[in-house]
């Protein structure tokens, strides 16, 4: 019994900024990981940012140097800023959490439209 939940999406015009959060909630021992996807109609889902419970990060290159992951431990969230927002940032975005002796569990998402 894990529940994922997303917010923080909306709409927002280019060049502007957005903060993503999730937070899980339910019984379990440890997150060993928490990551960020996001999801096109019509396309795969691509993998965005990832963050482990000792704070180790890493980016896809599309993001790099506008994104930021983040996590808080003790209420079990993470983060994700988006700044300089690009039209073809636009997606669902989707967290997962990787958690110890049960697997992966996924949020129902959130949507991000950046307007030109």
């Amino acid at each position: 019994q894990v529940q994922v939940v997303e917010s923080g999406g909306g709409l927002v015009q280019a060049g502007g900024s957005l903060r993503l959060s999730c937070a899980v909630s339910g019984t379990f021992f440890s997150i060993n990981a928490m990551d960020w996807y996001r999801q096109v109609p019509g396309k795969q889902r691509e993998p965005v940012a990832i963050i482990t419970s000792g704070g180790s990060t890493n980016y896809a290159d599309s993001v790099k140097g506008r994104f930021t992951i983040s996590r808080d431990n003790a209420k079990n969230t993470v983060y994700l800023q988006m700044n300089g927002l690009k039209p073809e940032d636009t997606a669902v975005y989707y967290c997962r959490a990787l958690v110890s002796n049960l697997g992966a569990y996924w949020g129902q998402g959130t949507q991000v439209t950046v307007a030109s």
